[in-house]
């Protein structure tokens, strides 16, 4: 038997047939375009995405050949959210990226709901996330409210429009759920206070599903959807994650640092709270520490500073390099534990070097990562464990520099794609044990020198700034 695993990101799909014993027989990925259309907005069309998970589907099953393929999983980007017709699917909005700020002011008379709302949700009142999306639109598209009110569209995030178009099946897992801000995480259902502060009617959201059910056949063929998950959710699965107290970072085009916190919720204050797994029967949650820019900076690097992206090779540039300076990235916002929506780029004490420009951005990511691990330890969760890392972002100079920030071992896992792994175990079962996949190939960075003046540097600009 084999088994197809759709991993949905920001930039591309990626599409793997897995055999039963972990084996990549095939795999192929499909680029498509992050709009930026003005400052603090990102947006991707639903439909260019949809036809390549479409098509590289269809490319898994005629690879897969005269060996049956039992089930498929889908990993995707959280918090895209977007407005979709009930009856013919088609799109009424792009899909806003996680990365999009354009909200902020649509949050501001409901601030003094913030604590309450992070309390109910789990999440913080970010204009990255579901409800301020929701607002955003109903006061910008006047078209929209009509169709609203007459209950004829969704409002939902991009996994939901894709499965629906998938399987005509329409449900929102509950990993991904928790990106809504709607969401009450103890009681797995929407909150009552959350939709009444955000405007929304429940007839307009998808129905909560858990992340492992039959959720449909998709395009139509006899291949059952049996996962869908939020792709950080997967890749901490697919670091054995379903152990309580796993810590795990995965640095990708954004990163999000993990700690699977058992089958009770933990709200903490400068940190998200989510369900990591679901099934019929039970949940795990966990809470995570995201980092907006990462991958996604030297992308937007190389747009800043003119940089051709075959010669940009961050990690080379920057590996032999010393910096006194701080670059606080502004243009997707700050996410953990700060929470500050989009804003101009903060660079203190960095001239015309380029590329200490581009270390000082990369070093925002190993401080973002020290905060967030620090925000844990203050919260009484054990953080002293080593730290377990992967991702495309996962090189080298950055890691090191982590290691020095945080005084921790930093291990790399060998293995790639560890999201789409997340969904194999999960289809396979593998949720307790180890799977035959070997995942336990790794590089170690040690601690070289702790960088307190590094640390202090950068707290001092985050308190001056922000």
């Amino acid at each position: 038997m084999n088994y197809i695993v759709i991993d949905q990101g920001t930039s591309s799909t990626k599409a793997f047939l897995f055999n039963s014993k972990g084996k990549i027989i095939h795999n192929n990925k499909i680029k498509h375009v992050l709009e930026n259309p003005k400052k603090f907005y990102f947006e991707s069309d639903p439909i260019e995405i949809l036809k390549s998970v479409e098509k590289l589907f269809w490319e898994m099953v005629n690879k897969s050949g005269n060996t049956p393929i039992k089930s498929a999983g889908l990993s995707i980007q959280r918090s895209t959210f977007m407005f979709w017709n009930k009856k013919t699917k088609r799109p009424l909005t792009p899909a806003i990226s996680w990365q999009d700020s354009r909200a902020s002011d649509s949050i501001k008379k409901i601030m003094i709901h913030r604590d309450k709302l992070w309390k109910i949700t789990g999440t913080p009142l970010s204009p990255h996330f579901g409800g301020p999306k929701f607002l955003y639109f109903v006061k910008n598209n006047y078209s929209l409210n009509k169709l609203i009110k007459d209950e004829k569209v969704y409002f939902g995030p991009l996994s939901s429009f894709l499965t629906h178009s998938m399987t005509n099946n329409i449900g929102i897992d509950n990993s991904i759920a928790c990106r809504t801000l709607l969401f009450d995480i103890a009681k797995n259902k929407w909150s009552k206070f959350a939709l009444s502060l955000f405007a929304v009617p429940e007839s307009c959201l998808p129905p909560i599903v858990p992340v492992k059910q039959n959720h449909g056949n998709i395009f139509n063929s006899n291949i059952e959807l049996n996962v869908v998950i939020g792709d950080q959710q997967a890749a901490l699965i697919g670091h054995n994650g379903l152990q309580k107290n796993t810590l795990a970072a995965n640095y990708g085009t954004s990163a999000s640092i993990q700690l699977n916190v058992g089958p009770y919720p933990k709200v903490i204050n400068g940190l998200i709270s989510s369900i990591l797994f679901s099934n019929s029967k039970e949940k795990v949650y966990m809470v995570e520490g995201t980092i907006n820019s990462c991958n996604s900076l030297f992308y937007y690097l190389e747009k800043k500073l003119n940089i051709n992206h075959r010669i940009m090779n961050w990690n080379e540039r920057v590996k032999s390099v010393t910096t006194d300076g701080i670059f606080i990235p502004g243009f997707s916002g700050i996410a953990s534990p700060y929470w500050k929506s989009g804003f101009e780029d903060i660079l203190i004490n960095l001239d015309s070097n380029i590329n200490q420009t581009i270390r000082a951005a990369m070093e925002s990511i190993g401080l973002l990562t020290n905060d967030i691990l620090n925000c844990l330890k203050k919260n009484k969760f054990n953080v002293d464990n080593d730290l377990i890392v992967a991702g495309g972002a996962a090189k080298p100079s950055l890691l090191q520099f982590i290691a020095d920030v945080t005084g921790k071992h930093i291990h790399l896992t060998k293995l790639k794609d560890k999201t789409a792994y997340g969904v194999l175990k999960i289809l396979l079962n593998q949720l307790g044990q180890t799977s035959n996949v070997k995942l336990n190939e790794k590089k170690t960075f040690l601690p070289k020198k702790k960088d307190k003046t590094k640390v202090e540097k950068w707290h001092k600009a985050i308190n001056k700034y922000l």
